[in-house]
């Protein structure tokens, strides 16, 4: 097996720019046309084992390591993270939201919405109140700020969707989804036993 070597402009980058992971992932294309990671390859190919289904996993943690830097990256340009700008899309879309139900709907921590919520109520994009059919229960709301601020950036987040998915078919899309949701149920099997 060769060594791994990675570009001396590449190597001391934090893993989060862009640049350090297409030194780590580059890829190549097999003899159908198909990508794969040139890295993965080289560091299964010693075994002598069927390594798909570890390449594709290895594919999809890249992929989605990938997304969540760019959302980043654009929450950024607008003043707001990832997380807070998924806070805030959530409440335009359906109103005053127990902090529970955000946690659950975002796929995040309790904790973590908390100080979400925490940081946006700081910045007036966002506010407390009390929730009418739990006394015990607290809602977030967008203040008049915070719906300015999302309505002014959700529709260009919603473009930039569909510039991550340029040549691919409808039909390409609903197999995506399915097989990414396939593996969702999978891993929920696995998290049960």
């Amino acid at each position: 097996m060769k060594p791994f070597t990675m570009n001396r402009d590449t190597m001391n980058l934090p893993i989060s720019d862009p640049r350090a992971l297409h030194a780590v992932h580059e890829l190549g294309r097999d003899e159908a046309g198909r990508l794969y990671s040139l890295r993965m390859r080289e560091l299964f190919a010693p075994l002598g084992v069927d390594m798909t289904a570890v390449e594709a996993l290895t594919a999809l943690k890249i992929a989605g390591h990938s997304l969540g830097m760019l959302m980043e990256r654009w929450a950024e340009q607008h003043g707001l993270s990832e997380g807070r700008m998924g806070v805030l899309f959530r409440l335009l879309r359906c109103g005053d939201t127990p902090l529970g139900d955000l946690a659950e709907d975002l796929g995040s921590t309790p904790r973590n919405i908390t100080g979400l919520v925490d940081h946006l109520e700081k910045d007036g994009l966002v506010e407390r109140v009390p929730d009418p059919d739990d006394r015990r229960s607290v809602r977030a709301r967008l203040t008049e700020a915070g719906r300015v601020r999302i309505e002014a950036t959700w529709k260009q987040g919603i473009d930039h969707q569909f510039e991550m998915v340029e040549g691919f078919s409808k039909e390409d899309l609903a197999q995506l989804r399915h097989l990414c949701l396939q593996l969702v149920e999978n891993a929920r099997k696995e998290l049960a036993k």
